[in-house]
């Protein structure tokens, strides 16, 4: 798949490292790695503000979404309308819909049909693939 915004392995390398982002984003974003549960740093966070992508800036959640699913990610209830595409993953002998970033393709996580009304929607990311900006 294309993206607006592209760039080599080695310049989202520098550009991650110059955002001081933490050592795991690179190989979230551009190799679809998973946290651990319950490890990353917006997993109990509730401040208010907006989370974008931690590679190109793309809007992706409000934190008025954000909601406590207890499964060790951050959790979202709905994104920001045409900021994550949805792709069907079969990797690990299951059945899920990964979620990357609209604008450059960076793996977020994945999106299922158990969170609250009313989209009955669940986006777990991982904390690596965002960047809080506080109001």
């Amino acid at each position: 798949m294309t993206y607006p915004i592209e760039r080599t392995e080695e310049a989202w390398k520098a550009l991650l490292a110059a955002q001081s982002a933490e050592p795991l984003a690179f190989h979230v974003t551009r190799l679809a790695y998973t946290e651990r549960p319950y490890s990353g740093k917006y997993e109990q966070v509730w401040a208010d503000g907006s989370y974008h992508c931690i590679c190109c800036g793309n809007h992706l959640f409000d934190s008025s979404t954000k909601f406590d699913a207890g499964c060790g990610w951050p959790s979202f209830s709905e994104a920001i309308a045409g900021a994550i595409q949805a792709i069907p993953d079969h990797s690990h002998d299951m059945i899920r819909t990964e979620t990357v970033c609209s604008q450059c393709g960076a793996h977020l996580g994945h999106v299922f049909e158990d969170g609250p009304l009313p989209s009955g929607l669940r986006y777990c990311m991982n904390s690596a693939s965002l960047e809080l900006k506080p109001r």
